[in-house]
């Protein structure tokens, strides 16, 4: 098997490659379901390593394998996500996002450029590992119902069969040169609320003859609360949250009807659909008390995240060998969610995090904010770090 130093010393020869792919993903970011010029040029990188990358896997995925000496001992499959966020950047930087309302704000740029050059050096050492490493290029994490799902539909863990996936994300909480690793629960599963409460609207002044929805919908709003405080259990990590509220009157005129907007946040699926069903149950009752409607919609998105314990003890050990030990941190949980639990679902998974914070520079915002960054000195350990994972994930 290759050695740590060669790896390295290829990870640290394409550094300015990786900056390079990166900041052009991050100038032309690409929304969910819409990656197609991305996918486009995540194949032509590929295919200029030498690797026959196939496309259109769930319409704006792109899977390509790296082969080595007896490719068919073990296979092991590594993910980077390529959509970007209905957000407008504000940093004024030489490859700031050239599409109006659409930015990198959540480092998917970094995971794809990673992974190409992981790509591209584990494709000059096929000669010296055996086994199977399959690259996959995930369309559409940020929005329901989930890329890694579609993906999965569409075969990409079959043909060759991996034995166990990982994935990168950046962490802009841990400073750079740090990796984070956490075994088991580690985050949230993630559900859209939509509801819908319908009312009979009329003049401010004359309440008792309207049914006013923004008053129902102020009481469905909070005792919505008490599922969480009084149905779930202390220890069970749960977060309802309302984040959007429509109600187009005026001061002196009640609406018809009122649109709110949540999400749902769980660690454990069985108290996941009991706690749908309560919230269902109890905003249509609450509407029905108060002489209204509600109509509820929920949109089910991703399951909660496990990382294999003995995958990431495995892949923490070669990291430690990679960068130090010094340098790996432990995880908290999260009630953030991501696509990725898909693949948890049907083969051992590990997700683990890159430091990306440097305090001294200035890059400290946080994911999903116009002004989130990079330290782009973690793009010259995240490539050949992954490579060597993969190399003693085969050997394992």
């Amino acid at each position: 098997m290759a050695q740590v130093e060669s790896i390295k010393q290829l990870s640290d020869k394409y550094f300015d490659a990786t900056v390079e792919n990166r900041r052009y993903l991050h100038a032309h970011p690409e929304l969910s379901y819409k990656e197609h010029n991305t996918a486009k040029y995540v194949a032509q990188q590929l295919k200029t390593f030498g690797l026959q990358p196939k496309e259109g896997v769930a319409d704006t995925g792109v899977v390509a394998t790296v082969e080595g000496k007896n490719p068919s001992k073990r296979v092991i499959a590594l993910r980077a996500d390529m959509d970007a966020l209905p957000i407008q950047e504000k940093n004024e930087v030489s490859y700031k996002s050239t599409v109006s309302g659409v930015m990198h704000a959540c480092g998917h740029d970094v995971h794809t450029a990673s992974l190409l050059t992981t790509s591209r050096i584990l494709k000059e050492l096929k000669d010296q590992f055996e086994g199977t490493v399959k690259f996959i290029f995930q369309p559409g994490e940020e929005k329901n119902p989930g890329g890694a799902s579609l993906m999965i539909r569409d075969g990409v863990l079959k043909n060759p069969e991996p034995k166990s996936i990982v994935g990168q994300h950046v962490m802009p909480l841990i400073p750079v040169g740090k990796i984070g690793f956490r075994e088991g629960m580690y985050m949230a599963s993630c559900d859209e609320i939509y509801l819908t409460v319908i009312g009979k609207g009329g003049h401010g002044a004359a309440p008792d003859l309207a049914v006013d929805p923004i008053v129902i919908a102020s009481h469905i709003i909070i005792a919505l609360q008490q599922i969480i405080s009084r149905n779930a259990s202390p220890k069970q990590p749960t977060v309802l949250t309302f984040g959007n509220i429509i109600g187009e009157g005026a001061t002196n005129i009640i609406p018809n009807e009122v649109k709110i907007a949540g999400t749902f946040r769980a660690m454990n699926e069985e108290w996941r659909a009991s706690a749908l069903q309560k919230i269902t149950k109890m905003a249509e009752s609450i509407a029905e008390g108060m002489g209204g409607k509600c109509e509820v919609n929920i949109s089910r998105g991703y399951p909660f995240l496990q990382n294999d314990p003995e995958l990431t003890r495995r892949i923490r050990s070669a990291a430690e060998r990679y960068v130090g030990k010094e340098n790996i941190v432990d995880l908290d949980i999260t009630l953030g969610a991501e696509d990725f639990s898909y693949y948890s679902q049907v083969i051992p998974a590990s997700f683990y995090r890159l430091g990306t914070r440097n305090e001294s520079k200035g890059i400290t915002s946080y994911v999903h904010t116009p002004t989130f960054n990079i330290d782009e000195e973690a793009l010259r350990i995240a490539p050949g770090l992954m490579a060597w994972m993969a190399l003693c994930e085969l050997e394992s």
